[in-house]
């Protein structure tokens, strides 16, 4: 299994966390237990790959509101409660990879971010993440430590 497996199996795990109201560890349960099911997936999950989808889990859940806050900044005219749920769990999880997983750059995150929407929302969708993502990288600099606005921790 690949990063972006574990970005899709966590991607699943969120949507229901945030729209079924499930806890995160019932969803990522459920999530690994469909992964699981022997539909001809060329390989298991990792325990690495299963830790890092547990991590994106867990780490956009907790991170949610800064994310929101970011994402409300930049996303002219869209309140965040109303985008559709996929897109708006594609941006909560890509906001918490930039800020928290130094490893990953941030291209890869917008890219994974565009082709997780592009599998799981619209053409649209992915033209709107891909939006917002670069405009938050983008001013991934604008850090002071008195401002009150959110920022990403590292461009």
């Amino acid at each position: 299994m690949s990063r972006r497996q574990s970005r899709e199996l966590a991607l699943q795990a969120l949507f229901q966390v945030d729209v079924g109201r499930s806890d995160p560890e019932t969803a990522l349960f459920q999530a690994f237990s469909r992964e699981h099911e022997g539909d001809g997936k060329p390989e298991p999950m990792s325990d690495k790959d299963a830790d890092y989808a547990k991590d994106l889990v867990h780490g956009t859940w907790a991170g949610r509101e800064v994310a929101d806050a970011l994402i409300a900044k930049y996303a002219k005219d869209w309140a965040v409660d109303r985008m559709a749920a996929v897109d708006r769990n594609i941006l909560r999880m890509a906001i918490y990879e930039i800020n928290h997983q130094p490893d990953v750059p941030n291209s890869v995150v917008a890219d994974e971010a565009v082709e997780l929407a592009k599998t799981f929302s619209t053409a649209e969708s992915s033209k709107f993440i891909n939006g917002i993502l670069g405009s938050i990288i983008r001013a991934g600099g604008e850090q002071g430590a008195g401002s009150a606005e959110p920022t990403l921790s590292g461009s």
